[in-house]
Order: structure tokens, then sequence, then C-alpha cells
């Protein structure tokens, strides 16, 4: 009997899975609608298994029963002609997810990627763009705020720099999570894995939080978004959380428009944020708790302070 199951945004049927049954399809949407909680990761993951799925189809094998080892090493070998190694790695690991879950269906006999190495890769420091203090109150500054959009589009800067949240974070954030406690204005950031995030606001950023609630008429809808698209023709606030790719395209237009040269994305003022912090004397370990990592490591990719030093220290080779 044919499952009635849909199939989920970026997942379609890959030919692969339609060949081996009814059992091996449903199991197939499973992986992305049941399996797979965070929406960012189900994307990546979809992506990586169409293009693995498409290559095997191109190489003649007949369904997803029928992959092999050989099948993932060589796709893998390929991929490493024109990708970077951690991207690799991460469409090795959606690979090995999927496979996982399709021998505990019983789909599959073994999971054909488990022996697969993927490419080898060290991170001392990430690769994110980071912006100097003077950029980042330049950036601020240019904003004009006498609009909706512009007190919007400041307070969702500010707050990746002044807390270091997510760019997924700050825009799952309800008005709700902008509260107060003991006198000061808090906000609560929903973490990837479910994790529940709390800070309490440095005094800029609570006066760009207030001044946007205030300042829109938000304040009072506490289960809405708190960033919001804006309506169009009409230059006001929307009921529609503002996409993750519209604030990525709005951080380019700001960013062009105050004459940034550094060419940023969401994640610059995160590392923008921690690296002033620890500018300043912060300490590791206190940045990684307001970064909520896990580890130290990760926060250390984050740090960018060696960067002036190399600098400085390149000024002196003088010819």
């Amino acid at each position: 009997m044919r499952s009635n199951l849909t199939v989920p945004a970026g997942a379609a049927m890959p030919v692969l899975v339609a060949a081996a049954g009814d059992q091996a399809g449903v199991r197939f949407l499973e992986f992305f609608a049941s399996n797979i909680r965070n929406p960012n990761t189900r994307r990546a993951y979809a992506h990586a298994v169409g293009e693995f799925l498409t290559w095997c189809a191109g190489a003649g094998v007949p369904s997803i029963t029928a992959v092999q080892p050989l099948h993932v090493a060589a796709w893998i070998e390929s991929q490493t002609q024109t990708l970077s190694a951690p991207t690799v790695k991460q469409h090795l690991a959606a690979i090995r997810h999927l496979f996982d879950w399709l021998v505990i269906g019983q789909v599959v006999p073994h999971n054909p990627a488990v022996s697969v190495r993927g490419p080898s890769h060290t991170a001392r420091q990430g690769k994110t763009p980071v912006l100097d203090a003077t950029e980042a109150r330049q950036l601020l500054d240019s904003i004009n705020v006498s609009t909706p959009i512009g007190l919007r589009d400041r307070a969702l800067i500010g707050l990746m720099v002044f807390s270091f949240a997510r760019i997924g974070a700050a825009l799952a954030m309800r008005v709700e999570d902008v509260y107060v406690q003991n006198r000061r204005l808090w906000v609560r950031l929903h973490e990837k894995g479910g994790k529940r995030h709390e800070m309490p606001c440095h005094h800029t950023l609570e006066a760009y939080l207030h001044a946007y609630l205030d300042g829109t008429g938000i304040a009072s809808d506490a289960k809405g978004p708190l960033f919001r698209t804006i309506q169009r023709g009409t230059g006001q606030l929307s009921v529609t959380s503002l996409p993750q790719a519209n604030a990525y395209a709005m951080v380019q237009r700001r960013a062009l428009a105050a004459g940034i040269g550094t060419k940023i994305g969401n994640h610059t003022f995160r590392a923008t944020g921690i690296t002033a912090y620890l500018k300043n004397g912060g300490t590791l370990e206190n940045a990684a708790t307001m970064a909520n990592h896990t580890s130290t490591r990760t926060t250390q990719l984050y740090d960018r302070r060696h960067d002036e030093i190399n600098l400085d220290e390149v000024e002196r080779i003088r010819v």
C-alpha cells in the first residue's frame, strides 16, 4: 500500500529511493521529517543527500540498497576537488546519518559510508570575517533609526554583537523573550538543540531594544516574533518573522551603505562581539559561557586578537 506521506521541503524523492520500494521511501522521508529537528541541518543534509543520490544514479547504481563504500568514497573524492574540507565532512556526515537511519529501519543491511574517511581538517581560527570595534560602531551609527526598518536592523545587529547571538537564535525570538529581571533588560535565546540561553543586556543593547519595541509598537504583542518583515508599500512591520536570507541581505546593504570594505555575513557580529570582549580583558571561559559554547576550543575559533599582531609584524618587513 502506497504511503500518503508528503516529501519535506528540499528533500524530493530521489529515483534510487523510489526504486527500493515503499518501505524505503517512507523511511527516507522520516529521516528528514522526524529524525532531524533543526531546519538548517535538515536543509543542508537534504542538499547533500540529493547530490549524492543523483551522482549515484549517474554512475549506474540501480537502487539505494545497492550503494557500496566505493561509491561513497568516489563521491567524496570528487567533492574535495571543488569544496572546502569542512563542507565535504558535513556532506559525509549527512550520508552516514541517513544510512544509519536506513539500517535501523531494515532498509539496507549495512552502512556503506561508515568505513569512508573524510578529508583531514584542523582549524585553530575560524574563517568568519570580523569587524574591529571602530567598524562595528561605524556600521551601527550609520543606520537611520527614524523608521521601523532602521530600528529593527540596528536592534538585530546590536543583539548579535552585544549578546553573541547566532542569527538563527535571534530570528527565533518572540517579543516576550526581551524581559526585565533585577531592574535590567534580559534576552532569552533559543539555541540549537532546544537549549535556552538567557543573558543580561549591555546598556547599549538595552537602549536599542527599548527604542525598537517602543518605536514600532510591538511591545504589547508578547507572542509575536521580535524581528519581522516589512509590509510592502507601508514601511511598517508585519506579523511575519524575518527570514535568515533577508537578514543576510540586510547586513550586506547596511555594510555597503556604511562604507565597510570587509565582506561580512550574519555570523560576523557574533565573532566581532567575542573578539571585542576578549580584547577588553574578558576571559575565554566567560566568553564561552556567554556564547553558550560547550567548550572553550569552539570560542577560540572566534578570537581574532592575534590578527592585529600579525599585521604589525608584517609591517616590519622593509625592503
